[in-house]
């Protein structure tokens, strides 16, 4: 992955981690809104129910309380026979807007009942139990009617006439049109489940237009309220759809639990509030990624326009360009990368200069030294020569002959000594160039080692061929690369002066190279001397100019392939030649 693609990715991610975590932390944050404000919404409707029961207490308390007091409660309780007032009941609960309404006498024989007249005589015992109702005010009961059983807010009055006294029990039916006198806000509604039956029954799960349809999902809610005897918070269903339902718990007079309020709240504003800051997350996000690719392609651009520049460069003082320059175009740290990198080659170029004159220099003295070294052997015996043969002519006139033709000879031996010696160094000088042919290095390999067989057979070495029978021919010259074997070949001779084993191997590289390999059991050598061994004129042979892995190097230069020597003390050497591939 280059440069340029990692810092886009890095600005694409950067762009979509931001926006979604924007996204996220305003979720949260209206998640939160909304609940806070839910919140508000539910106590300021449960406080308009408790405002309007307690109202509705009052009403009911009031209208017991003058029933009580009225004329005809005194007249019924200060009677002895009361059967002429059975249908006082409906008349003063009708007066009074009450749904519910019964004349009680003391002991607890009902005289008169506006709900249910039919009951006239039966017992409420009930009363019985609390002394002090004018203190309670009014409260829930479940009360039983002609249609079925009813939750209704009653109070209960007393009319004392001397030791007669009188129950006056009214009050109102807790139903729909309760519930309708509510004002609800957009989005939430009020349900009243009347807890009636011994098991939940739908049908006393009413709201402001009646029953409720699909009362089973809030079953589990209102069974929870009703068993602990607590408040409860419950979200049912799901999506747009869902609504949080706050269950309060509403008890009897007893204590025992006769309705649950349940406030319902749509979470439909919350679900398109949130769907819609998606939205704009999605579209946010994919204009800062265009926004983003755009400028970090813009930004890249200027980053890695430089940088490539000066990779291309760095590659032609690589390649030995050693002149090139970058234009320096700005301040910043790329520009001050790119006059560190002007004045690098600078630098590098002064140093080549300095490098090359010190190393020419160096080889002329090391050529000069080796040269006086290598003519000073046979200039010697020359000289010896010449002066013995002036005094023999001197002062042996009648053996000058013979002193003459041994002299002649010895310096015949010389001046070709001499001239082998000039031919090196010439050879070395005037290397051709190669020309390039197919050339098999097997069959190479296996000529020239046939060549050596009475020499290795006289240095008791045994040769070793290993070929690899894939390997191709390639491009190379075939007059120098069996120079090269030659040479290796006689280095590893004379590397085992007691003999040994002396192995050719050739393998074929991935991409069609080769690897040729000459390797001897001789002594080896130290890292020092693998370090120098190509260097002109070095020489680890008692006799030598140096110059034999010197031209090696030379010819597998041409060739453009390298070469290397593999050796530790005591283990023998292996000269690896690779080329193509």
């Amino acid at each position: 992955m280059t440069f340029r693609t990692r810092l886009l990715l890095i600005f694409t991610v950067a762009v979509v981690a931001s926006v979604g975590l924007v996204e996220w932390l305003i979720s949260g944050i209206t998640r939160e809104s909304f609940e806070g404000t839910e919140a508000q919404r539910v106590d300021a409707l449960v406080a308009q129910f408790q405002k309007e029961f307690t109202r509705r207490k009052g009403e009911i308390v009031r209208a017991v309380t003058t029933i009580a007091n009225s004329d005809a409660a005194v007249n019924i309780a200060s009677s002895s026979d009361t059967s002429g007032f059975v249908n006082e009941a409906p008349q003063l609960a009708s007066s009074h807007a009450l749904d519910l309404l019964e004349l009680v006498a003391a002991d607890t024989s009902i005289i008169s009942s506006a709900e249910w007249p039919m009951r006239f005589g039966y017992k409420e015992e009930w009363l019985t139990g609390d002394a002090e109702w004018k203190s309670r005010g009014a409260f829930l009961k479940r009360e039983e009617v002609p249609d079925g059983v009813v939750l209704s807010l009653v109070a209960v009055g007393i009319t004392s006439v001397g030791d007669q006294k009188l129950y006056v029990v009214g009050g109102q039916i807790l139903d729909s049109g309760f519930l309708s006198t509510l004002v609800l806000p957009a989005g939430m509604r009020a349900l009243l489940y009347r807890n009636l039956q011994p098991q939940f029954s739908p049908a006393e799960l009413i709201d402001a237009h009646g029953a409720v349809r699909d009362a089973a999902p809030l079953r589990p809610l209102i069974d929870e309220v009703i068993r602990q005897h607590r408040d409860a918070v419950e979200t049912i269903g799901s999506g747009a759809d869902a609504e949080t339902f706050h269950a309060s718990a509403l008890p009897g007079y007893e204590n025992n639990l006769l309705g649950v309020l349940l406030i319902g709240s749509s979470r439909r504003a919350l679900v398109e509030l949130e769907a819609s800051v998606r939205r704009t997350g999605i579209f946010v996000a994919l204009g800062g990624i265009l926004m983003g690719v755009l400028l970090g392609w813009w930004a890249t651009a200027r980053i890695t326009r430089p940088v490539r520049r000066l990779a291309a460069s760095a590659g032609k003082v690589a390649a030995g360009n050693w002149d090139t320059t970058v234009e320096v175009s700005s301040a910043d740290e790329i520009g001050q990368l790119a006059r560190a990198f002007n004045g690098m080659t600078h630098e590098l170029v002064e140093q080549r200069q300095r490098l090359l004159q010190a190393e020419r220099v160096a080889a002329w003295r090391e050529l000069a030294r080796r040269l006086a070294h290598e003519l000073k052997n046979p200039l010697f015996p020359l000289q010896i020569t010449v002066e013995n043969m002036q005094r023999a002519r001197e002062r042996y006139p009648e053996q000058f002959d013979e002193v003459f033709r041994e002299g002649t000879s010895a310096l015949l031996a010389e001046l070709a000594n001499l001239k082998q010696i000039i031919g090196r160094f010439s050879d070395f000088a005037k290397m051709p160039a190669p020309e390039m042919q197919p050339l098999d290095f097997n069959a190479m390999a296996a000529e020239t080692m046939r060549l050596f067989d009475a020499q290795l057979a006289q240095a008791r070495v045994t040769a070793n061929l290993q070929l690899d029978s894939r390997l191709r021919p390639i491009p190379a010259d075939h007059e120098q690369m069996t120079r090269v074997l030659r040479n290796l070949v006689l280095n590893a001779i004379d590397a085992m002066p007691q003999g040994g084993t002396l192995t050719v191997r050739t393998t074929s590289l991935p991409g069609g190279g080769v690897r040729l390999e000459v390797s001897d059991t001789g002594q080896g050598l130290t890292p020092e001397e693998c370090e120098r061994l190509f260097t002109p004129y070095y020489t680890t042979k008692t006799h030598g100019t140096g110059l034999g892995l010197a031209i090696v190097q030379s010819v597998v230069s041409d060739h453009k392939g390298r070469i290397f020597v593999v050796s530790q003390p005591g283990k023998g050497a292996t000269f690896r030649i690779e080329l193509g591939g």
